[in-house]
């Protein structure tokens, strides 16, 4: 049943417009129109006395308020369009995960005049949809968007609920609460953590005083002229975070190792073998992992001249194929029989590193031949090939090359060269966990490239955006970067739950929105229809559709 409307042209040329109630009925296979109702000419319409009726009908199915519709449809005007889609995607995630619930937990009894949960959720929907600052986020959500249960935001409404963040999961621990309802939902498994630390800078003059959070020391991003903080990330085989920390920006690897691992102990996640890179792997650090029955994986540093390194390298045995870039070697060293090491070779990174270390040989030469020619031509007074051969001696990459003759004047390091020869392609690696085959040693290990995806992620322009940083006070940091982590999370759920980047999904999602009609009886907000597309990423992630009124008010 539909309604129609027909037309009759008058002999003075006007045209004349009728309103029917019809239906369709099939005669002899071909579809006819039935009228049922001749509701008359449309210039004479009652448009209150159907709009009345509409409502009555609606009422009488039980849908009151969606049975509410504009009279006078032809002055309806689009006054608003916001996006709707990733909101409404991170909003039902953030639920599934019940973030919100172990907020309100941690918060206790105290009472906010700001429903902090939303504005909470509003941060960290702002780091990933459009990353900004705290100031523009609460103009972000007032205009621009549409976050369910929450009409608009102040700059002063965040920083307080930054506040109370950190204060909850200091006092309650919320990263744990909502990790464990990660694992619970994902079935994740928390056996394997991978560990590993980056570095992010403040583009400012000078550093904190001592005992600062913000100080200088050695950058990750290359940037050592700037004071930092470190910060720490714990995540899953899958990728999922776990956890994160921070630290002041002089902290070094070495001395996180005992903080990170009496951490997640206390979380008793149970038998855990830790995997952390190069940095980490002090014969401390690597004894105080397998306290309370935990095991390890760690990179070892590989250079040529290396007691270990040469060592392992003279144990006889035979490389096994793993994948068709990855072969494998195990070694057993006499007097450790607590721990075993294995050797990986990596074809293509081999050829990777023949070719650089020859086009730096290559430029050994030739400014060495330059140099030579610089010395017979130099005249008394002329020290311009001495400085040159200081500077090639003390260049980052090409130094290491070069050796210094007893006459003082450098030469090619040819035994060097060898040396570094051996180890193309090869990285050395050791467990504490004998059990393990050395292929998933291997596999477990190169896991650690989803931590640095992740630290990717989180610095990343268009992505979470972790920089840069505009807070000053350390606790606002603190929650600054746990908001992030935050975003980290519900990417990562997305991601898994779809098998699509976020990129992805946030492009497909964008294009769902909340569209505002207002006509002369009241405001209607209507979301567009959803695609295929979009019905499949919701309904992967277990999120329901969203309604098609969101918002309905009448005068």
């Amino acid at each position: 049943m539909y309604l129609r409307t027909i037309q009759r042209r008058n002999k003075d040329g006007s045209v004349v417009r009728y309103v029917q109630i019809a239906h369709n009925k099939r005669v002899n296979g071909v579809a006819q129109a039935d009228v049922l109702v001749n509701l008359g000419r449309e210039d004479h319409l009652d448009r209150q006395a159907l709009s009345r009726l509409v409502a009555s009908i609606n009422r009488y199915l039980g849908d009151d308020d969606a049975g509410v519709v504009l009279d006078q449809v032809d002055e309806l005007t689009v006054t608003g369009s916001k996006p709707l889609g990733a909101i409404w995607l991170l909003d039902g995630l953030w639920h599934q995960l019940d973030i919100g619930g172990a907020l309100r937990e941690a918060f206790g009894d105290r009472m906010f005049t700001t429903d902090m949960e939303r504005v909470l959720f509003a941060l960290v929907a702002n780091r990933v949809v459009d990353p900004m600052s705290k100031l523009s986020a609460a103009e972000w959500v007032t205009q621009d968007v549409v976050i369910p249960g929450l009409v608009s935001m102040s700059e002063d409404q965040a920083y307080r609920a930054m506040d109370a963040l950190i204060e909850a999961d200091t006092q309650a621990g919320v990263q744990e609460a909502v990790f464990f309802q990660v694992a619970n939902l994902l079935n994740l498994d928390v056996d394997v953590i991978l560990f590993d630390t980056t570095s992010t800078y403040w583009e400012c003059d000078g550093q904190e005083d001592e005992g600062g959070f913000r100080r200088f020391g050695h950058s990750k991003d290359h940037r050592d002229d700037l004071p930092q903080i470190v910060i720490g990330l714990a995540v899953t085989k899958e990728g999922i975070p776990v956890r994160c920390w921070c630290w002041p920006g002089e902290t070094t690897d070495m001395t996180v190792v005992k903080e990170v691992r009496d951490g997640l102990r206390q979380w008793r996640l149970g038998r855990v073998i830790t995997i952390t890179d190069r940095g980490f792997s002090s014969g401390d650090n690597l004894n105080y992992l397998r306290a309370g029955g935990g095991h390890f994986i760690a990179g070892e540093r590989m250079r040529a001249g290396m007691a270990l390194v040469e060592q392992v390298l003279a144990c006889p045995g035979r490389y096994r194929q793993v994948t068709d870039n990855l072969q494998v070697k195990q070694v057993h060293l006499p007097g450790a029989e607590d721990r075993k090491w294995v050797v990986c070779f990596n074809r293509e990174e081999a050829f990777f590193n023949k070719a650089s270390r020859e086009a730096a040989v290559a430029r050994v030469v030739a400014e060495l031949a330059r140099i030579a020619v610089m010395r017979t031509n130099a005249v008394d007074g002329d020290d311009a090939h001495v400085r040159a051969e200081c500077a090639l001696r003390d260049h980052k990459t090409l130094g290491r090359w070069v050796k210094q003759l007893p006459s003082g004047r450098l030469a090619l390091d040819k035994a060097k060269i060898k040396a570094e020869a051996r180890l193309d392609g090869k990285y050395l690696l050791v467990t504490s966990d004998l059990t393990l085959p050395a292929a998933d040693v291997a596999l477990s290990y190169k896991n650690l490239l989803k931590v640095e995806r992740g630290f990717r992620d989180l610095k990343c322009v268009n992505h979470i955006e972790l920089r840069p940083v505009y807070h000053r006070l350390e606790h606002r940091i603190r929650a600054h970067v746990l908001l992030c982590w935050l975003a980290l999370l519900l990417t990562r759920v997305a991601e898994t739950a779809t098998a699509m980047t976020w990129r992805r999904i946030a492009i497909e999602m964008g294009r769902l929105h909340a569209v505002t009609l207002t006509g002369p009886a009241g405001v209607v907000c209507h979301t567009t229809n959803l695609t295929d597309t979009q019905k499949s990423i919701l309904s992967l992630c277990h999120v329901d559709k969203p309604p098609a009124i969101t918002h309905l008010s009448t005068i």
